[in-house]
């Protein structure tokens, strides 16, 4: 009994540990987030693919997303709209990985 116990345990200590170590999907943030206006391609309203886009620093990127960048636009305040600094961030690496 205790060592079933203990494997059960163990089990989903696993579980969680790989859950938490994978963090956020960028893919999937994006397509619940972004691809509405920078479609599937993420070439829309903004290219993201572009080389002014994929000059700005992470920073840069991070903040557009969570804040809304320099001019606060509501549109891209995500951090207010729930995305968590992981979601961002899983964000600008897929951002970074679609390059032309």
């Amino acid at each position: 009994m205790k060592k079933t116990t203990l494997t059960i345990l163990v089990l989903v200590a696993a579980f969680i540990f790989s859950t938490v170590a994978q963090g956020a999907d960028g893919v999937a943030v994006f397509k619940q987030k972004c691809i509405a206006c920078h479609g599937a391609n993420a070439t829309g309203a903004r290219d993201l693919t572009s080389p002014a886009v994929q000059k700005l620093t992470d920073a840069q990127l991070t903040d557009f997303i969570a804040n809304g960048g320099p001019s606060k636009k509501p549109a891209h305040s995500f951090k207010a709209k729930g995305l968590s600094d992981d979601d961002v961030k899983a964000v600008v690496t897929y951002i970074r990985s679609i390059k032309k």
